[in-house]
């Protein structure tokens, strides 16, 4: 039953994530749009620009500011809620999904940390983004746009490095997006929010607005523009096990950041001319480009004839699976046999049910999930066999089922199955 409470709650706290994040992102795409398309040809008197727009059947015509207008109106419509709570369903998302168990799916196997220092490191990771951001922001630098973005990149990716080496590839992934999106958050309610009360008060108390605050706001308003399609990405990176379980997921997670800034800034920039047309081929080759070099490399046969004549297969500790109780079917009463007369189906089959069915049931074992993770199932050998090519990508070649690798599986045992997956994964 914690298992099912966990998962619901996991789906419930996800759900709130993208509905506001999406209302997030979404404001943000239509506000750097409308600046960028305002009219600025002979604007009334106080005002930066106008636009006429129609959708949804009715026509609209907006208005800016050159600073505010002479008095406030009667309702006055803010947007901060949606990026406060997208950042603290995310923080919760963190907690359910990584601190809560971060042997699972924080700590990366045989990492050098322990799970509370993987967690500290975590949450520190997110304030230390956000101060250097800041920082650097405030610094000389914050006038070299440029120069800027380009350090603050060499950072992220740099952390993304530096997470490899101690979290999952999944762990990596996320923590980098939570610095993006604690660094976006940051703006919204260290710069922009304040710049906009600023306005406010200014106005109500009749004086001439400090144009420099609203200036400032509507930079970091910018740059959490350009963060937006990396952290999307990051959002679903871990559907994707090629690119967060490749050795070299910082360099995937570097190229598919670049290749998405490009992209915003076409879109941020096509109002003005399309001479950043060619960032939408150079994109889409791009992932082409990753799609191919990420690509699984040929699996080697073992040679049976030196294989060891058996792998005895490491008991399952009490707490392997979650900390709960020892599940009754977890650990074989006899060592199997794992590779001596090649990769026959009984041998791999034997491995599979040790190792991947403690939760890839139609009933795990495992304390940690209610139902198969995915709907993917191993009880039979029809299953096993419609999986295959999901087993080769995820516990043969990035390695990272089972997750933690908390059912101990050995290399031998990776390289039998992935030598029966090669041989055509026959299960007669």
């Amino acid at each position: 039953m914690e298992a099912h409470l966990l998962e619901w709650l996991n789906l419930s706290v996800r759900w709130v994530h993208m509905i506001t994040g999406v209302a997030w992102i979404g404001a943000s795409f239509y506000f750097v749009w409308l600046e960028n398309n305002l009219n600025r040809v002979n604007p009334k008197t106080g005002l930066a620009g106008d636009l006429w727009a129609i959708h949804g059947g009715g026509i609209y015509h907006l208005e800016k500011y050159k600073l505010a207008p002479p008095t406030m109106p009667d309702n006055l419509h803010w947007f901060k809620w949606e990026a406060y709570f997208t950042w603290m369903s995310g923080v919760a998302l963190l907690c359910l999904v990584f601190y809560l168990n971060p042997t699972l799916y924080l700590l990366a196997p045989g990492s050098s940390l322990s799970g509370t220092e993987g967690v500290l490191l975590g949450i520190g990771s997110l304030f230390a983004g956000w101060f250097i951001y800041s920082f650097l922001c405030d610094s000389a630098l914050g006038k070299r746009p440029a120069l800027l973005g380009f350090i603050l990149f060499v950072l992220l990716i740099g952390a993304a490095y530096g997470f490899s080496k101690v979290f999952s590839g999944r762990g990596a992934y996320l923590h980098v997006g939570a610095i993006i999106g604690t660094i976006m958050v940051g703006n919204v309610f260290r710069i922009i929010m304040p710049a906009q009360r600023a306005l406010v008060a200014a106005i109500a108390e009749n004086r001439t607005p400090d144009p420099a605050l609203p200036a400032k706001g509507l930079l970091r308003s910018r740059h959490n523009n350009y963060f937006t399609l990396p952290v999307l990405f990051i959002m679903i990176s871990n559907h994707f096990p090629s690119t967060y379980g490749s050795q070299y997921n910082w360099l995937i997670l570097a190229g598919i950041a670049v290749l998405a800034v490009l992209v915003r800034h076409y879109f941020n920039t096509r109002h003005d001319s399309h001479r950043f047309a060619w960032t939408l081929p150079v994109a889409a080759v791009g992932m082409i480009s990753l799609a191919y070099v990420t690509g699984p490399a040929p699996i080697n046969t073992p040679n049976v004839a030196k294989a060891p004549a058996q792998v005895e297969y490491q008991p399952l500790p009490e707490t392997a699976v979650g900390g709960g109780a020892k599940p009754a079917e977890a650990a074989p009463t006899q060592p199997a046999q794992a590779a001596n007369a090649g990769p026959t189906f009984d041998k791999v089959h034997s491995v599979i049910q040790e190792r991947c069915a403690v939760c890839h049931s139609a009933k795990p074992t495992s304390p940690l999930f209610s139902a198969a993770p995915a709907g993917v199932m191993f009880d039979t050998p029809e299953q096993i066999r419609q999986n295959a090519p999901r087993i080769q990508a995820q516990a043969i070649t990035t390695q990272i089922m089972p997750l933690g690798n908390i059912t101990q599986m050995t290399q031998q045992e990776r390289d039998l199955i992935g030598a029966w997956i090669n041989q055509g994964a026959q299960t007669n």
